[in-house]
């Protein structure tokens, strides 16, 4: 898993120690993700599946896509497909994805780049995986993100952020034991390059086996640790729960949250990687279906309409031989 890796922590800033009786966050839920498949057939496990939208407030949707290795001819993405009404974010950890949008926006993102697609009042993209790796097979793996756009918000124009590896925060833990990549937000002063219009923050996080990560939280975001390989355990003290690969964990209230790796890890997975993120609620109704999150069901019908009248926009001519809707 590679991302953004990083031989000596100690080189990096340290997260301060939590202060002593500062309220760590427990474990309110503990869900397994299903697995299923999206676009043209890639495998993905459902990050968020069955847990209440207010828990996860201001998040729509999130896909752990993969991992899984790809022989040749094996690669797929999705077609093109429109969406409005909020914002998807893409971090790859290994692999290679491209993206094209009606907006002009695009690029390729690779280990550790995230691309960041602001829909607002509606966009058309497809996202697939290059030529070359269709033809050479290869590891895929990464997670896709819905962040809700406040009703105020969601007819904005679109906006692409092209985020590489090398703007992304790093950070260690106080003892080193954990290497932390701020994609987004703030933590302990330091920030990561996402621009967000819903204050969130979103990290990546490797911890090494019997290390421990404790994270200063805003208290008035909500909070949510996902594991995307190894074994561990989420809280402090006598409220740890077990965590293992494919879990999302919803944390309670607090000014800190904490993550430990178990000190046996298996070969194929030598740390405890964790994706946490949080944001502040924006308790608004959410009316969502397919690809399209809005705030009413007639605002959803009204965005049917647009797409099939063309008013998301136009497929470029390279590319007018693919259509088609996805998630």
């Amino acid at each position: 898993m590679p991302a953004v890796t990083v031989e000596d922590l100690m080189t990096l800033p340290l997260i301060p120690a939590a202060e002593p009786g500062v309220a760590d966050r427990a474990v309110v839920s503990l869900t397994t993700a299903p697995t299923g498949f999206e676009g043209e057939g890639f495998p993905v496990r459902r990050a968020f599946a069955g847990v209440d939208l207010k828990a996860l407030d201001p998040f729509i949707h999130m896909d752990q896509m993969g991992e899984v290795e790809y022989a040749p001819g094996e690669p797929k993405g999705t077609p093109w497909h429109p969406h409005r009404g909020f914002e998807t974010v893409t971090y790859m950890i290994d692999g290679i994805f491209e993206h094209s949008d009606s907006n002009g926006g695009g690029g390729t993102i690779t280990n550790g780049d995230t691309q960041w697609m602001t829909a607002g009042a509606g966009i058309l993209h497809i996202e697939k995986p290059p030529e070359a790796l269709v033809t050479s097979g290869g590891l895929f793996h990464g997670v896709q993100l819905w962040v809700n756009l406040p009703a105020s918000m969601k007819m904005a124009a679109p906006r692409y952020q092209d985020l590489r590896s090398g703007q992304v925060g790093l950070l260690s833990s106080a003892d080193g034991g954990a290497l932390v990549r701020v994609i987004a937000g703030e933590v302990a002063g330091h920030n990561g390059p996402g621009s967000t219009h819903t204050p969130i923050t979103l990290v990546h996080a490797t911890i090494s086996p019997g290390a421990q990560l404790t994270l200063p939280w805003r208290p008035d975001f909500n909070a949510l640790v996902y594991s995307l390989s190894g074994r561990g355990s989420v809280g402090a003290g006598d409220a740890r729960r077990p965590l293992k690969s494919g879990q999302l964990a919803v944390l309670g209230q607090g000014q800190t949250l904490t993550v430990s790796a178990d000190t046996q890890q298996d070969a194929r997975t030598p740390a405890l990687d964790v994706f946490i993120l949080g944001g502040q609620p924006i308790r608004e109704p959410v009316a969502a279906h397919g690809p399209f999150v809005m705030n009413t069901r007639a605002e959803l019908v009204q965005a049917f309409e647009d797409f099939q009248a063309g008013r998301l926009g136009s497929i470029p001519a390279a590319h007018a031989g693919v259509s088609g809707e996805s998630n």
